[in-house]
Formats: C-alpha cells, structure tokens, sequence
C-alpha cells in the first residue's frame, strides 16, 4: 500500500515522497539493580550483610532489606523482570532471599501477616533474576554485565543502595516510565540539591523543556568540584546555591553497551575503574537526553550518616 501510494503521488502530482513507518516504541520491561560493590564507606557492617540487605522499617512497619524496597518500586512501575548485579560470593544469600521459602518451623512461628508476606516475597522473586560480575571495575562494568541478560531494548537502571519514596500517586520509577513513553529518549530522575552536597553525586545541567519539570540534558559531571559545578553546570532558574543531581534511576536506551564495551576493549577508565557517566554522555551527544524532576524522595544508604537519616525518616513519609 505504501509504494502504491508513492507511485500515485510523484505520477499524478510530480512530487517526491520518503517511505516513512511509524512502529510502536519498545516498552521497558526489566530492570538492572546493581549490587556488587563491597560498601566500603560502611565497614564493618557491610563485611556481615551486603549493604543492599539492611533492614528498613516501611511505612506499614515491616522490616525490609532494602533490595526489596528497591524491586517493589520497579515492580509497581510496570517492570516484568528485575535484574540484579552480584559477586559470585554473595548470590546465595541473594538467591535464597527471594527464591527459597524459610524452613516451615519459623514459617510457622510467623504471624498470619507475616506468612503471607512470606509467601509474597516468593512471587516477587518469580520476577527476579541475578548476574554475577566476576570483577569490580566500576559501576559502568557492573552495568555492562547485564547486557545480555537486557537484550536489545530500553532498561530501568536503579542503584543498589538509594531507596525511594513518591510524593504523588505514581511511584518514582513510574514517572520516569511515563516521561520515556512520551518522549521515546533515555530519561534520568533529577532533584535539586544543595551545592555543600553535589560533591557526592553525578551532577546534570541543560535546558528546560518544560520549567522546573523536564530537561533537555547538555552535559553530565560525575562528582564535580564547586569551582567546576558554578563555571559549567548551573540551571536557570535555581539559586545559586543549588544544582541538579542525578536520582538514582533512569531509562536507558541499548546503545550504551557499545559505548561501554568500547571503554572496556581499550581500557578506558576514570579513577582507575569503568564509569558510567562518560558512556551516558556519549548517548546523549548522539541519541538526546531528558532530565525528569522527580516528584518525590531518594534516601541513599551508602553512607553511615545517610543511612542513619534514612532509618529516622522513610518510615514517616
């Protein structure tokens, strides 16, 4: 039907026509978690438990190991499959976590409550599925280990020890979900931060979209220096005092495992260790990049401190 009708077009009207098919954009189906990292920053606690697995109180008081709040989150916003990034030493506690039901003596010393949080777990578990990455490289190398297992499709990315908490009716992920099937681009959440802070995070500044809501992205800095941050990276419209810092989650179109495997066939490394920031700023020169105001919360349990604030506060929002 198509070239008979470009055949109609440049016979009858002598005007030149392009083939154009619109197909349907990929939805985004899995998720990439990763937690591999050894948690130096919370020695020696984290020589006990991987950091991904200490407990916070939710708000339906439950005790959880944060790798579950962080799978429900992806779960709630559509997310079929959750893959998580690993060490080799640490897959069974992870694996029995979510796939391996406690010995019936203590299932049956639970509550009613907890027996069917049980059990629950169990189902969200059928969603889950692990990587090994043999080596700590780096957070762009713990990303790329899960090429294969995402395949040739856009994927949430979510880190290990950040966990969230929306201030509307959609989950974090879920906006971040709906910005990307809007737009068709790679998405990452962004809030405002003070710029006492910035030093501990990736850092964004762009052109707004739409004001104080969505960015067209022009530049990220992983961790950037104050005199850097107030000559390159600051927004229009925020103080003076406050930048953009990167959420924790994004949507990310396929194209950065070639930009990641290029980095790691030639050994391309920033603080001696595969990043990712460099590979996300290559896919926004050539493909485009949104930043999303985020609306709602990131709790980071990667420091003592933070982990501290997190567990007097995520239970109360």
């Amino acid at each position: 039907d198509q070239q008979a009708v470009i055949e109609i077009i440049e016979r009858d009207l002598g005007m030149t026509c392009l083939p154009l098919t619109l197909r349907a954009g990929q939805k985004v189906r899995k998720a990439v978690i990763p937690a591999a990292g050894f948690g130096t920053r919370l020695f020696p606690a984290s020589k006990a438990t991987k950091k991904e697995l200490f407990p916070i109180i939710d708000r339906d008081g439950i005790a959880k190991p944060a790798i579950l709040l962080i799978v429900e989150e992806a779960l709630d916003a559509g997310i079929e499959e959750v893959i998580i990034i690993v060490q080799e030493q640490d897959l069974e506690a992870f694996r029995t976590f979510f796939h391996v039901q406690v010995s019936i003596e203590n299932y049956n010393k639970l509550p009613r409550h907890f027996q069917e949080y049980a059990r629950r777990i169990l189902e969200i578990g059928r969603h889950v599925r692990f990587v090994v990455q043999p080596i700590q490289e780096g957070f762009g190398h713990a990303v790329y280990c899960a090429r294969e297992a995402v395949g040739n499709e856009p994927f949430l990315l979510m880190l290990g020890d950040h966990i969230y908490r929306s201030d509307s009716g959609q989950s974090c992920a879920r906006q971040l979900v709906e910005a990307y099937n809007t737009h068709g681009i790679s998405v990452l959440g962004l809030r405002r931060t003070p710029e006492g802070q910035i030093a501990n995070f990736g850092t964004a500044t762009g052109i707004w979209l739409e004001e104080g809501r969505l960015l067209n992205v022009t530049e990220f800095a992983e961790k950037p220096t104050l005199d850097y941050a107030r000559s390159n990276l600051r927004v229009a419209g925020l103080p003076e005092d406050e930048y953009l810092t990167v959420f924790g989650q994004y949507i990310i179109k396929p194209q950065i495992f070639d930009y990641l495997e290029e980095h790691i066939r030639n050994n391309v490394r920033e603080r001696g260790e595969f990043q990712l920031t460099s590979a996300l700023d290559r896919l926004r020169q050539e493909d485009g990049f949104l930043g999303l105001m985020i609306d709602g919360q990131r709790y980071d349990i990667g420091l003592p401190e933070y982990y501290l604030e997190t567990l007097g506060t995520f239970s109360q929002k």
